[in-house]
């Protein structure tokens, strides 16, 4: 495996590192080899690419925990949504791990070691741990203690030996990062995108994902509450000491590729709606909710503007969300793509609205076109999906290329421009106050300069809520958990406070929505009225888009209801359009109360498979069989 994920990690190597920098160096540049980069050439590699192996495990996961849908498809990664996994959505995160990540770890650390840059060995075992921990979480069993050996058909390792390794690998990286480094070491400031070189930053990093892990633990005898409280007493303790991975949205963002989020790649067109079930937590819909709608909500769930007949007047409205749990709308081809288009009334039209759109420019511009969300889709029943908007936002090299086939200087930022079908410009005689023209405010956590949030306050304050209501300390849960609601407005606000403000879903969370939020029946206010449920809510809000939301869901027993906290996810269910056959296979629980109900890996992937066949065969008693889907990872195991 090592030999693999070598070479392929060598090839991306040289395409992100400069001439100039190659130049600095002793050994030969044309020649790639263990020896040529530095530790800060190495480690910016390393934390790009981990980033991508992290961030789409998110995807995924956002997938399987209904934060996020997708028009409807039966294709490739669309089937998580069904929780019908197709085994090819399962390559890309082991790819990115094994392959552009790990591969550069040891070369790293071994080059690191010589120099006494013990900050860089640090890191480095941090990440080590960091992936193989989210291997564990992914696919259960992997390959750990010779999985980046010379043996090219390497042993699995079971789920206990990958997480207490990842747990000793973590206690070398603070060993590490606590040491003073030599003298002619190199600074970690050149090489760390994510902490700015700070070793105290990337100290509290690793004992936020050590309070993490250990409360993966929950469902086991062993778990230990303490244990937790401890890593967290030396984990972030304020938004500045939040590790974020920031993404770049800039007129060369095709060029520079990578600078632009992951979930952005991932999730940013427009093909891509929230779900009602994730929606309905952040306007509190569900069942017992109290309706208040977060200041989140206008931020992370997409708006539009759309025409008032009433008041004659453009208005914003909140996207809808897709009914994935009650709803056979994705069965029957829905939603479907809406976008503002120029359109007219023609009794001549066989299209169900009566409406026809322009055909160029010259017609788009007439008086006798206006703006109105229209869909090529024909079908009737589809007439009434414009009330799920894209989280679509554009990235400014697209916008970039959109000036200057139009010569339009105007068109200068990710301002929500208006569909390209309908040629609206700003000098068009129907763009005015009363013309809606804006097809998405796209989404906080998935516009191109969306920052990741890798590991924060939030989370920890979270984590500790949880512990603290499990000891029966529910008031200071209830601080806890009231802090973690505060910091993640605060840290979403490092981000709101760099756009216009002038731009709706844009803003900063003002001091008063906080407060105003904070002291509404969407929070609980006594201790009395504190539940898990009410954590794990806003827990599911400030960690979108994440691994650790499915975690938790697995933890839970997803809407089973729990021994000692009831049920702690609402309303939540198996998506309408998981069909028979797919429970047959991948799902033999007969209730939600099994655990067997639910999804619990994803499968392993075609190169293991394929080149380690015999290891992986015998990983596990149902490595080969679907039914795997249900099959618990190691920490997710009652004992």
């Amino acid at each position: 495996m090592k030999k693999l994920s070598y070479i392929l990690g060598v090839l991306l190597l040289l395409n992100l590192t400069s001439c100039e920098k190659w130049l600095d160096v002793n050994e030969n540049p044309s020649q790639a080899n263990d020896e040529v980069p530095t530790p800060d050439l190495r480690l910016r590699s390393i934390q790009m690419q981990f980033i991508d192996a992290y961030e789409s495990s998110g995807t995924r996961a956002a997938w399987i925990t209904q934060n996020i849908t997708k028009n409807g498809a039966s294709t490739n990664n669309d089937l998580i949504v069904r929780w019908d996994f197709p085994l090819a959505s399962t390559t890309w995160p082991y790819q990115a791990w094994f392959v552009f990540t790990a591969g550069n770890l040891e070369p790293m650390i071994n080059k690191a070691t010589e120099e006494e840059a013990w900050h860089y060995v640090g890191a480095g075992q941090l990440i080590h741990a960091w992936g193989f921990m989210l291997m564990l979480d992914l696919y259960g069993e992997m390959p750990y203690t010779d999985a980046l050996g010379s043996d090219v058909t390497p042993a699995y390792d079971d789920g206990k030996t990958i997480f207490y390794g990842c747990l000793d690998m973590l206690d070398k990286a603070i060993e590490n990062l606590s040491k003073q480094q030599g003298v002619t070491a190199t600074p970690l400031s050149g090489g760390d995108i994510w902490n700015g070189g700070d070793p105290q930053k990337w100290l509290k990093l690793a004992y936020g994902l050590k309070a993490r892990w250990l409360n993966n633990l929950s469902k086991k005898s062993f778990y230990d509450p303490d244990a937790v409280l401890a890593a967290l007493e030396k984990a972030p303790q304020s938004i500045g000491d939040n590790t974020v991975m920031d993404a770049i949205n800039t007129d060369e963002t095709n060029i520079s590729g990578i600078v632009r989020s992951m979930q952005h790649g991932n999730l940013g067109g427009t093909g891509n709606k929230m779900s009602k079930w994730y929606t309905d937590l952040l306007t509190n819909s569900f069942t017992g909710g109290s309706k208040v709608v977060d200041p989140r909500a206008v931020r992370i769930i997409p708006s539009a503007e759309f025409y008032n007949s009433t008041t004659g007047k453009k208005e914003w409205r909140l996207s809808e969300g897709v009914d994935l749990i009650g709803s056979d709308i994705r069965t029957k081809g829905g939603p479907v793509l809406f976008e503002i288009m120029a359109t007219k009334a023609d009794a001549n039209t066989t299209h169900p609205s009566g409406y026809v759109r322009a055909g160029n420019d010259t017609e788009a511009a007439n008086a006798s076109f206006f703006n109105r969300w229209y869909t090529t889709n024909a079908t009737a029943d589809r007439q009434g999906d414009s009330v799920y908007v894209s989280v679509y936002s554009d990235r400014l090299d697209w916008v970039a290329a959109v000036r200057e086939a139009r010569k339009d200087a105007d068109v200068r930022n990710d301002q929500y421009l208006a569909s390209r079908y309908n040629g609206m410009r700003l000098i068009n005689p129907n763009f005015n106050d009363e013309t809606i023209n804006v097809n998405s405010t796209g989404s906080f956590y998935i516009r191109a300069d969306a920052p990741a949030h890798l590991l924060t306050y939030h989370e920890m304050c979270f984590i500790k809520a949880e512990v603290l209501l499990r000891k029966g300390d529910a008031a200071n849960a209830l601080t806890a958990y009231k802090a973690g609601i505060r910091a993640h407005m605060e840290a979403m606000n490092e981000k709101l406070r760099e756009y216009d403000q002038s731009k709706y879903g844009k803003q900063v969370i003002s001091e008063s929505e906080i407060a105003a939020f904070l002291s509404s029946k969407a929070v609980a206010q006594t201790a009395g009225e504190l539940s898990m449920a009410k954590i794990m809510q806003q827990k599911q809000i400030s960690m979108s888009l994440t691994v650790q939301n499915w975690n938790d869901m697995r933890r839970f027993n997803y809407s089973a209801p729990h021994p000692q906290f009831g049920v702690v996810y609402p309303d939540f269910a198996r998506p309408f359009e998981v069909a028979s056959a797919t429970v047959a296979e991948c799902y033999p629980g007969a209730s939600p109360s099994d655990v067997r109900y639910w999804p619990r890996r994803i499968q392993q992937c075609s190169h293991e498979r394929n080149y380690n066949s015999e290891n992986w065969l015998a990983s596990h008693p149902e490595a080969n069989l679907r039914s795997i889907l249900s099959a618990p990872v190691w920490w997710d195991i009652e004992e």
